[in-house]
């Protein structure tokens, strides 16, 4: 059943079936339930739609577990390497409201030497060209709107049409190299390169108009780089009332097809489907150099609301509109300074596990009470602006959530007060997770070699395995301000370090592991009686300071994430406590071996597993001539 919800949902995603069918398989999707089949960048995966996963993605299928990977289907013929997988809406966050999808590969091998020619300026800072490519990369460009990758984006209801977002770095630097010789050397000075992440966008006949808005600038503090002008590659040609309309530039009714188009992104602008045809265009952006770009913190608490309100409105629509006007302040902000913004402000009251507060996605406020500490605040805050997980559950699933709209956050003491809560975060002992192994018996060999019963828990090779397992695990669940003990959460205070009115959220350190190496003449092998104790979720956080101050009975905090000077980051994974096995061997076909358990993402030249044959379940691990 499964296989076959996951092939309808194709087959009627092309539109054409009737609405009765439609609605007897939504009705279908609605009651059935499914385990996740892997999981990949924190977000829980199935091969088919159903009342948890709903949301469909495309991802590199090589980052499937190979054990599942056959389940998922591949929607595209031309990009076979893509799986089609499904997402639960509730896990979203900041980091994966986006879905973009790797597509170097289909654009390796193909001569992408290209052209901007035919330059006109339309208006200061606006420039049009006709793209010249070799007649195999327009194909390619052409079939991009035949990959069946569309999904709808979150801001449905402002933008029209459909679109995905994909990466080809390829076609990047081809292009990097047409607009380097295209532009204007004023236009030109500082360029550095075309962005490689694309938009590709489709309208139909009838289709809302891509609302007037402002492209948002990129900025990488690190590289010091920013966009300046916005890139349109129209893959198809007709006319519009206006195709394009840049307020206060040009308007253009009529594109012909590989048509260009590059403005600064001062300019507003909105876009109109064809009337005669489907309109497929790519946008991406130019990077420049920022040796001048000034930092500007309100700009930062401005997008930090906009992006945690466009995750809210996934089940919150209303949302999405006040989203977009965050948007608008801030991409206006970058050339002319904060205007004046909406003229009443957005807020969600949430209430989880009996603890309430209030939030706009860069101001957290709680009720200030002895039961409720500082650091737990600030963990509700990261667990919230991250959309952590508590065992298989978002943490937005497990709240019940308010809309308020105010002129002011004046309101927010008084309503917190009378709705106080206590505390809901355990205080943990991590090194109960981690007892000490027994003496070693050198006399032990192994099953095959022992007399009477075989005990594990005494074997020298065992314990040195055992011990490695732990080293590993200690490094991520130690260093660990969050544990989530199933949808328990556990609090680590001393990782949460409050100096002045900021809230410092200390992350890891480094691990470094132990050889070792092995005789076994049975056909088992140590890795056999290593298995899992427990999972403990950790959530690792390398944030700026939460910034923190207490008022009119409140804790205020302020979590800043988008500021200019901070490169940050957020890793969220389930971490296997190994523990001896006193039972017989599992058969190797159901070993609950503890490296099967080892999440990919964790492995790393920092953090390597132990060093050893043993993990890969060859059948000749031992040395014959051992004994």
């Amino acid at each position: 059943m499964s296989i076959e919800l996951r092939d309808r949902f194709f087959v009627l995603s092309a539109g054409d079936a009737p609405a009765e069918e439609a609605a007897r398989y939504r009705a279908e999707v609605d009651a059935t339930d499914a385990e996740p089949a892997a999981t990949v960048d924190g977000l829980d995966l199935s091969w088919h739609p159903s009342a948890r996963f709903k949301a469909v993605r495309f991802i590199d299928a090589e980052r499937i577990d190979e054990r599942v990977r056959d389940l998922f289907a591949r929607p595209s013929a031309d990009a076979p390497y893509l799986a089609a997988v499904f997402v639960d809406p509730h896990e979203l966050s900041f980091r994966t409201f986006e879905n973009i999808v790797p597509l170097d590969r289909l654009f390796e091998g193909v001569p992408l030497e290209a052209e901007l020619a035919e330059r006109a300026e339309l208006a200061e800072g606006v420039f049009s060209f006709s793209l010249r490519l070799p007649a195999e990369a327009r194909t390619r460009l052409e079939r991009l709107d035949e990959l069946k990758l569309y999904v709808p984006p979150l801001n449905a209801g402002s933008r029209g049409g459909e679109r995905f977002i994909f990466h080809s770095a390829l076609l990047a630097e081809a292009l990097s190299a047409a607009v380097a010789d295209a532009l204007p050397p004023a236009t030109a000075e500082g360029f550095s390169h075309v962005n490689p992440v694309f938009r590709c966008n489709r309208f139909e006949p009838g289709d809302a108009n891509f609302h007037r808005h402002r492209d948002t600038p990129y900025f990488d503090a690190a590289r010091r780089h920013i966009s300046r002008y916005t890139v349109l590659l129209y893959l198809t040609g007709g006319t519009g009332s206006p195709a394009l309309d840049l307020v206060g530039g040009a308007a253009l009714g009529e594109i012909g097809e590989f048509t260009c188009v590059i403005f600064d992104q001062r300019y507003e602008h909105e876009g109109a489907p064809y009337r005669d045809g489907r309109k497929v265009f790519l946008r991406t952006e130019l990077i420049f150099a920022a040796d001048e770009v000034t930092e500007a913190p309100e700009i930062g608490e401005l997008f930090s609301k906009a992006c945690y309100l466009t995750g809210e409105s996934v089940f919150a629509p209303e949302l999405a509109r006040h989203a977009d006007a965050y948007y608008n302040q801030v991409a206006a902000a970058h050339w002319n300074g904060l205007g004046e913004g909406p003229t009443r402000e957005t807020f969600v009251h949430k209430e989880f596990r009996g603890v309430h507060f209030v939030t706009n996605g860069y101001d957290f406020w709680f009720a200030k009470s002895e039961e409720l500490s500082p650091a737990e605040c600030a963990a509700l805050t990261l667990l919230d602006y991250f959309n952590c997980k508590l065992g298989d559950t978002a943490f937005r699933a497990l709240c019940e959530t308010e809309v308020i709209e105010s002129d002011d956050a004046g309101w927010i003491p008084e309503f917190l007060s009378a709705r106080r809560g206590g505390s809901v975060m355990t205080r943990v002992d991590k090194s109960g997770f981690f007892p000490e192994p027994e003496e070693p018996n050198l006399r032990i060999c192994c099953p095959f070699h022992s007399s009477g019963r075989y005990d594990p828990t005494r074997h020298d090779e065992i314990i040195d395995l055992y011990t490695d397992a732990q080293s590993f695990a200690k490094a991520h669940i130690l260093p660990a301000p969050i544990l989530m003990l199933g949808e328990d959460v556990a609090l680590d205070p001393d990782r949460f370090v409050i100096q002045d009115n900021l809230i410092h959220v200390l992350g890891k350190g480094a691990l470094q592991p132990v050889n070792f190496a092995a005789c076994w003449n049975d056909e088992s092998i140590p890795e056999d009686y290593v298995v899992v104790a427990a999972k403990v979720g950790v959530a690792q956080f390398l944030v700026p300071p939460i910034i923190y101050t207490e008022s009119a009975g409140c804790r205020h905090l302020r979590f800043d994430f988008f500021r200019n000077s901070w490169m940050v980051d957020h890793q969220r994974a389930t971490i296997p406590v190994p523990r001896i096995t006193e039972d017989d061997w599992a058969d190797p076909g159901e070993s609950r071996a503890w490296r099967r358990y080892v999440d990919d993402s964790l492995v790393d030249d920092e953090h390597p597993l132990p060093p050893s044959d043993l993990w890969d379940d060859e059948e000749d691990d031992w040395d014959d001539e051992d004994g």
